[in-house]
């Protein structure tokens, strides 16, 4: 009888998940979303239609992939691929140099090297001065590495179960099933929660705004009185300052 019920449930369960069209259409307004969001980072000559299609290839995969029976909601798992295809797109055309990516590597060791030295936050003089930069220089790199910065916390990889898992996502997924992701899942949650009250207070109103609102670097601009250039700087190093505490989560 306990066999019966079982396979009616599981019958039941797969009549009410979306087929890959069902998902593929329902999810076009959040390929468009994710586009707008990363493209508008990004300098003005590269093509935006070149991202829509690598992004849709990657609904599209994500549909075709998605199994619902490891737990994992399907936004989750779609917004992960999106991303990755868009990342991939963009190396293909070789914007993300590997100049800027050294850049990012060595200010983000920096601010390890100096929160570890000065057991707080290092400010940006301090963080400038251990460049060798001056504070202008420094705020012209915060520029430059700043889509790097966008993406950075929405980095992801694999569980045991191959499912996607990024930091983020921790806080949107709540049907994690196993046991070790649900400790993990806490952990990261408690984690970043501190790391991100542990913040200057702009750079963390800077992120609250940008990732829990939604809201533009302009419109964050218009709230804090601050120029979009200035708002850039500030997300750049608080991403910098939240990558640097969440190492131990990884």
């Amino acid at each position: 009888m306990n066999c019966l019920l079982k396979a009616y449930e599981e019958e039941a369960q797969r009549a009410t998940i979306p087929n890959r069209d069902e998902l593929i259409v329902a999810h076009l307004p959040l390929v468009k979303f994710l586009v707008g969001k990363i493209a508008a980072q990004l300098p003005h000559h590269l093509d935006r239609e070149d991202l829509m299609s690598a992004a849709v290839i990657g609904l599209i995969t994500a549909a075709e992939r998605f199994d619902p029976t490891r737990g994992v909601q399907f936004k989750t798992f779609v917004e992960q691929r999106i991303r990755g295809t868009i990342m991939d797109e963009l190396r293909s055309q070789d914007w993300l140099t590997r100049s800027l990516r050294e850049k990012f590597k060595r200010l983000e060791r920096e601010f390890a090297v100096l929160e570890q030295k000065l057991g707080r936050n290092p400010t940006s003089e301090e963080v400038a001065s251990a460049m060798e930069m001056d504070l202008q220089e420094y705020f012209q790199l915060l520029e430059e590495v700043h889509f790097l910065s966008v993406v950075s916390l929405d980095d992801s990889w694999e569980d045991e179960e191959g499912s996607p898992f990024g930091l983020l996502d921790v806080l949107e997924d709540e049907r994690v099933v196993s046991p070790q992701n649900q400790l993990m899942a806490r952990q990261m949650v408690d984690g970043l929660s501190e790391a991100i009250e542990g913040l200057p207070e702009k750079e963390r109103i800077v992120v609250t705004l940008y990732y829990f609102e939604e809201l533009n670097l302009k419109e964050i601009g218009a709230v804090l009185s601050l120029t979009e250039s200035r708002i850039c700087q500030l997300h750049s190093q608080a991403i910098m300052r939240l990558r640097t505490k969440m190492k131990t989560f990884r």
